[in-house]
């Protein structure tokens, strides 16, 4: 399948730009780009169904591809929480989330975790694939680095033996969940 255009369906510029870093070879739109600047309701029960929401919304507003990520972080000794609520963990922004994230964690002894991400690609006809990816790692006790965004500073990369946070942008791009879950997409749609 050939694609040339597809619009994200997202407004988080980290995301958009992860997303534009991966897929070199398509034009990448933002949905804000287009003129949409309202919020699509959330109401699926994991990162897939919350990516499809999203990319189905867009691709009939739009009448073309349109590409969804729902992620987040998933701790171990939160048994998985903050998973499907880690952008609206605090409800009060990325920084207070982490903040947030950290006092739940102060007598936490299992520090393990993931980032998860699923990806949908909707088409106008309404037909769909997905990706899913995992990144794995430890939640630190303290921000490491200024890198990234959401979370990264709070994230031990064991693929990458440091901080997201430390990390550059190609050097994450390569190990995130994000782009696993694309990488997986991808194979399905070619």
């Amino acid at each position: 399948m050939k694609l040339d255009k597809i619009v994200v369906a997202s407004g988080n510029e980290g995301k958009i730009a992860e997303i534009k870093a991966i897929f070199k070879d398509v034009e990448i739109v933002s949905m804000h780009e287009l003129g949409f600047d309202g919020d699509i309701e959330e109401t699926g029960k994991s990162f897939k169904e919350n990516a499809k929401i999203k990319a189905e919304f867009i691709a009939k507003m739009f009448n073309m591809p349109a590409l969804s990520d729902d992620s987040g972080l998933c701790v171990n000794g939160l048994n998985g929480a903050p998973g499907i609520y880690s952008a609206r963990f605090s409800g009060e922004g990325p920084k207070a989330n982490r903040a947030l994230l950290l006092k739940r964690m102060e007598h936490v002894y299992d520090r393990r975790a993931h980032f998860e991400s699923a990806v949908c690609l909707c088409m106008p006809d309404g037909k769909t694939y997905f990706g899913e990816g995992r990144t794995y790692g430890k939640i630190l006790q303290e921000e490491i680095g200024d890198k990234g965004f959401g979370y990264d500073c709070l994230f031990f990369s064991d693929d990458l033996k440091k901080s997201f946070g430390v990390a550059e942008e190609d050097e994450k791009n390569t190990v995130s969940h994000r782009y696993r879950a694309l990488q997986d997409l991808l194979s399905k749609i070619k």
